[in-house]
């Protein structure tokens, strides 16, 4: 596995200090939420991004791992909406990330978003499943163009009535039928599902393109008493080399230490290190 670190963590830190702390601790690469480097999210915010990302990123040796919270930003976005101008702005949206993500050098676009894909009064959750499994499809030709994975991210029912199960996500998947289109794997998001994290990962091992990193309550790894053992041994049974990306849902009043804690934790699991660091 491939260690990545999602950005929004590290608040209103300059990009440039948050990636020497990410490469100081010693992960691989950086998963962005497009809203907190690319401005206003227009052409022409995402085409500066784009290139401030790339500079900060060579200058640490590190990688782009992907996009995720895709459609959080501009307000009103939403791939069911009643008006068909705001479904088509909805996915010109996606199109202007996928593009940036090509030229980042292709990654994996995560794609939670629960508020922007969820059944609303006029619109039932089926018909909305229905309106994103055609805007995902509609978008396959891009990812494919700009090296770039779109990953249906399964989200608890608290959050949204729209993909909510591994089971959905793989026929959503199934039924677009496209290489370029896929799901990943969320410890927090899986944690309210019957299944343990080592059966859904054995199960759904070849729809999982990218996974999460996250204690069940939304904190960092390590911070809590998640056993990761057995989902690390199902990782590595299923052949999984893709990225395995912290993402919390706090800002940690001290980013490195905690990332240098998450960091000796995976290298425990990966029989690695030691807790000091010296190769067993």
């Amino acid at each position: 596995m491939k260690y990545s670190v999602c950005n929004e963590l590290f608040g209103e830190l300059p990009l440039a200090q948050a990636c020497a702390i990410i490469r100081q601790a010693g992960f691989d690469g950086v998963e962005f939420a497009p809203y907190t480097v690319f401005g206003d999210l227009s052409s022409g915010g995402i085409n500066k991004g784009v290139l401030e990302v790339r500079r900060v990123l060579d200058g640490e040796g590190l990688a782009y791992a992907g996009f995720h919270w895709l459609m959080a930003k501009p307000g009103g976005l939403h791939f069911a909406a009643l008006d068909p101008a705001v479904r088509s702005k909805s996915l010109d949206h996606l199109k202007r990330l996928i593009d940036a993500s090509g030229r980042l050098g292709g990654g994996n676009l995560i794609l939670g978003s629960p508020r922007q894909r969820s059944g609303f009064p006029g619109r039932s959750a089926r018909d909305a499943l229905g309106y994103l499994e055609e805007g995902l499809a509609s978008v396959a030709d891009t990812l494919s163009d700009c090296s770039s994975f779109l990953l249906i991210e399964q989200l608890s029912a608290d959050q949204t009535d729209v993909v909510t199960s591994f089971e959905e996500a793989a026929a959503m998947v199934d039924r677009i039928g496209s290489p370029w289109v896929s799901s990943m794997f969320d410890f927090h998001n899986a944690a309210g599902l019957p299944q343990r994290w080592d059966e859904i990962i054995g199960r759904y091992a070849s729809y999982i393109r990218h996974v999460h990193l996250n204690e069940v309550d939304g904190r960092a790894p390590g911070t809590g008493r998640s056993d990761y053992a057995t989902a690390w041994k199902a990782l590595k049974d299923s052949g999984y080399s893709g990225w395995g990306s912290i993402e919390i849902f706090e800002i940690p009043p001290d980013p490195k230490t905690m990332l240098e804690q998450s960091r000796a934790l995976f290298r425990r699991l990966d029989g690695e290190e030691d807790t000091q660091g010296r190769d067993k």
